[in-house]
C-alpha cells in the first residue's frame, strides 16, 4: 500500500483565524471606542504577517512586544507566530534595566512598540541595538507597522511554524534579579488548548473582560475566547471602579482575576449597586487565595467562581469548579480542586521520595503542557525538569478525596524555632478576622540570621483592630510559633506587574 502522508501540522493561530472567518461580522475585540470585527482582525493578522516578512523577519527569530492591552498587540503575536517567529511580550511595568536585559537576552530581531511607550523603547534601543523597530501607530522614531500592513494583501499567510518551534518566551519574576524566560512550543500550545477544563454546557454570548496584562494568562484566555466565537473587551489596566463599570456596560460574562484584584472589586463602594447579573464565570488564580474572601465573593456574585491552579512552567494543573465553591465549607475552598485528566502529580520529599496522601511535600507535575525549558539557562532547566517531571517549588498535599491543596512556595515557607510556618495558612487565619480585608505574610531575617514572621494587613475602613488583637487571635488558633513578630497596617499592598502580592518588596520595606 502506498505511504499515507502525515497531515500538515496545524498552527494554533490558524484555528483562531478560521474561527474568525466563520462569522466575520461579529465583534471580536473592544478597546475603549475602538471595536474590531472578527473579519477585520483576521485581515489585520494576515496583512501584518506579510509586512513583517517584508521586513526580513523569519521563522525562529524573536519578536518582542512592548505594548499595553491593544487589539493590535494581539494581532502582532498571531502574525509573528504564523511566520514561525517566537514572541516575547514584555511586562510594561518592569524597570527599563530589566526590560533592556530581556530584549538582549532573547536576541530580539524586531521590537514592536505601543506608541504610548515610545520613550521607553528609545531608552531600551539606546543600549541594545535592534534591527527592526516598528510601532503600532504613527511615530517619528520608527516605522509604523499598521501603515506597512495596510499596504499589504489580506490574502491568507501560510503558516511557517513547525510543532517543536518555540512559540513564545514568557518571563517570570523580574521584580529583582534577572527574570527566567519560559519557552513554550507550538505543540504545547495545542496540548494546552485540549486541556481546557469542562465546566458545563456553555450557552449564550461569551464576552471576556481582560483587565490584566495580555502578556500573562489573560492573553491565553483571549485566544480561547476568539477561537470559540466570543468577544474580548480590553482595559489598559486594573482599576476596580472602571472594571465594575465595564462589567455592567459591556454585559461581561467572563473574567479572570488574581485574588488580590478580586478582593479590590468586592471592597469597592460601587460593587453594591453594579449590575453583575451577566457574569457566568469569574476565574481566579495565579497566587494563593483566602477562603474567607472567596466565600464572600460567592455570596456577592453567585455560583460563578472557579479556581485554576497552574504555572507558566507547567500549564494548568487542577481546577476547583463552581459546584465546589460552597461558602459554608472553607476547607474545600482552601483546596486547588482536583487534578486535570492527562496531568500526573506526585508529592515528594526533599530526597525525591513520593509521599502518601495527606503528607506535605513539593508538588511535582508531568504533562504535555510542561515547558520545554528556560531560555538559555540549561542548568536551571535541569534543576526543575528531571526525568520529565517539573518540580514546581510549591509545597502541598493531596487528600483522600483527590483534592490538591497548595500551602506555600518553598522559598516563602518560614523556618522558625520549632518548625515551619506556612505563610498561606497564617494569611487564611488573619483573613477570617472581620476587620481584615487582606494580608500578606513573609519572613525577614534579623541580625542573628534567624527568620521572623512578619505580616502586612489591610484593614477595613474605620477598623480599630490592633496588632496585639491579631497576635492574640493567632496564639489562640495556631500557637505561639505562628505569632508574627511584627504586624504593619499599610494603606495598600504592593503588587507585582501581574497582580500578585509582592513579597520581595515587602521584605525590602521591612528592612529599610
Amino acid at each position: 500500500m502506498p505511504d499515507v502522508a502525515a497531515p500538515r501540522f496545524r498552527n494554533p493561530v490558524e484555528d483562531i483565524l478560521d474561527a474568525l472567518a466563520e462569522n466575520p461580522g461579529r465583534e471580536a475585540l473592544v478597546h475603549g471606542e475602538h471595536r474590531l470585527s472578527a473579519g477585520e482582525l483576521r485581515d489585520l493578522v494576515h496583512r501584518m504577517a506579510w509586512a513583517m516578512q517584508a521586513q526580513g523577519i523569519e521563522r525562529g527569530q524573536t519578536v518582542t512586544l512592548l505594548s499595553g492591552n491593544l487589539p493590535e498587540a494581539i494581532a502582532v503575536r498571531y502574525a509573528a507566530n504564523l511566520i514561525g517567529a517566537q514572541v516575547n511580550h514584555l511586562y510594561s511595568k518592569l524597570s527599563a534595566e530589566v526590560q533592556t536585559a530581556i530584549v538582549a537576552d532573547v536576541e530580539t530581531r524586531a521590537l514592536v512598540v505601543d506608541p504610548r511607550l515610545a520613550d521607553r523603547a528609545a531608552e531600551i534601543t539606546a543600549s541594545v541595538p535592534v534591527k527592526s523597530v516598528l510601532t503600532l501607530g504613527r511615530c517619528d522614531s520608527a516605522d509604523d507597522l499598521l501603515a506597512l500592513a495596510a499596504a499589504q494583501s489580506a490574502e491568507p499567510f501560510p503558516s511557517r511554524a513547525e510543532p517543536d518551534d518555540i512559540c513564545g518566551i514568557r518571563h517570570t519574576g523580574g521584580t529583582t534579579g534577572h527574570p527566567k524566560g519560559i519557552c513554550t512550543t507550538f505543540r504545547q500550545v495545542q496540548e494546552t488548548r485540549s486541556a481546557r477544563p469542562v465546566t458545563g454546557e456553555e450557552t449564550g454570548e461569551h464576552r471576556q473582560l481582560v483587565a490584566t496584562t495580555i502578556a500573562h494568562a489573560a492573553g491565553m484566555l483571549a485566544d480561547a475566547v476568539l477561537e470559540t466565537g466570543g468577544t474580548v473587551v480590553l482595559l489598559d489596566d486594573f482599576e476596580p471602579g472602571e472594571v465594575l463599570r465595564t462589567v455592567e456596560r459591556e454585559r461581561i460574562t467572563h473574567m479572570w482575576l488574581l485574588p488580590p484584584l478580586l478582593y479590590q472589586l468586592l471592597d469597592h463602594p460601587d460593587m453594591a449597586h453594579t449590575d453583575t447579573s451577566g457574569l457566568r464565570q469569574v476565574l481566579y488564580g495565579g497566587c494563593q487565595s483566602s477562603p474567607a474572601r472567596i466565600a464572600d465573593a460567592v455570596r456577592r456574585l453567585g455560583p460563578v467562581l472557579m479556581q485554576g491552579y497552574g504555572q507558566n512552567e507547567g500549564g494548568l494543573i487542577s481546577v476547583l469548579p463552581p459546584k465546589d465553591h460552597d461558602p459554608d465549607d472553607p476547607a474545600l475552598l482552601r483546596t486547588a480542586g482536583k487534578i486535570l485528566p492527562g496531568v500526573d502529580v506526585e508529592i515528594r520529599d526533599a530526597d525525591g521520595n513520593v509521599l502518601p496522601d495527606g503528607e506535605h511535600g513539593e508538588i511535582c507535575v508531568r504533562s504535555a503542557m510542561v515547558m520545554q525549558g528556560y531560555w538559555k539557562q540549561p542548568q536551571l532547566t535541569a534543576e526543575v525538569l528531571q526525568d520529565g517531571w517539573l518540580h514546581t517549588g510549591d509545597v502541598g498535599f493531596r487528600d483522600d478525596a483527590g483534592y490538591l491543596t497548595v500551602v506555600d512556595r518553598l522559598k516563602d515557607m518560614i523556618v522558625v524555632v520549632g518548625g515551619h510556618v506556612y505563610t498561606t495558612e497564617l494569611e487564611d487565619l488573619l483573613n477570617t478576622h472581620p476587620d481584615v480585608l487582606q494580608s500578606a505574610v513573609f519572613g525577614v531575617r534579623d541580625e542573628d540570621r534567624m527568620e521572623r514572621v512578619h505580616a502586612a494587613v489591610l484593614l477595613a475602613p474605620g477598623a480599630t483592630t490592633t496588632a496585639d488583637d491579631l497576635r492574640a487571635l493567632v496564639r489562640a488558633e495556631r500557637g505561639a510559633m505562628y505569632e508574627p513578630a511584627r504586624i504593619t497596617f499599610p494603606s495598600a499592598l504592593p503588587l507585582t506587574d501581574v497582580g500578585k502580592p509582592d513579597k520581595k518588596e515587602l521584605r525590602r520595606l521591612a528592612t529599610v
